[in-house]
């Protein structure tokens, strides 16, 4: 792992970005790594844009600012993907704003990669670009649309970021006074699923 690996959510308020920022972190701390965790908030409406960050490092993390430069990045809602672009490759807010060009891009869509690629603009060699049906498997699994546990699934699988068994135990454990079993078992079918279904280039 990179000294310091950087992860940024892009969603939409009730999606669950900050709640998957957070499951993220818990897991990677039960992996004994050394993890930050936290939410950027715009306007507290129904539907409005959520950011969510990550940082997970094998030694302690000094840093306390912004993710300016993430290495992984996680889009919950692909229709941000079309208003954040308008700006071009470095534009403000941008969903691909400073990722590097061997960064990762996961994206909840039932479109291909290729698809996506072209979605973002990314120029060929340009970082990797992984899709996943998160909205189509939260209906499934948990009976609503709550992509964010399929995405973390398929995280898992896409970058070996955590552990597919970190992220189930974490949450079975970790919430099952909070919900329901059958809300936990839904999620936890739901990240299994995603780290099943998840496709790359």
């Amino acid at each position: 792992m990179a000294k310091t690996l950087e992860v940024r959510w892009h969603g939409r308020a009730q999606q669950g970005c900050v709640t998957a920022a957070k499951l993220l972190g818990e897991a990677a701390l039960g992996e004994g790594k050394h993890v930050q965790a936290f939410p950027e908030f715009g306007p507290e409406r129904m539907g409005a844009p959520v950011k969510a960050f990550d940082r997970i490092s094998d030694e302690p993390i000094r840093l306390h600012c912004q993710v300016k430069e993430p290495k992984i990045v996680l889009i919950v809602d692909p229709t941000l993907i079309g208003m954040a672009l308008s700006g071009g490759m470095e534009g403000e807010g941008s969903v691909i704003d400073g990722v590097p060009k061997d960064g990762v891009f996961i994206v909840n869509t039932h479109q291909t990669p290729s698809e996506m690629r072209c979605a973002l603009k990314l120029p060929e060699g340009y970082a990797s670009v992984f899709t996943v049906d998160a909205s189509g498997i939260s209906t499934e699994t948990i009976g609503r649309h709550m992509p964010n546990t399929p995405m973390l699934g398929a995280l898992s699988k896409a970058t070996e970021l955590v552990q597919l068994d970190s992220l189930t135990n974490n949450f079975k454990d970790n919430y099952a006074k909070k919900y329901s079993p059958k809300v936990i078992d839904g999620n936890v079918q739901a990240m299994e699923k995603g780290f099943e279904e998840v496709r790359g280039e």
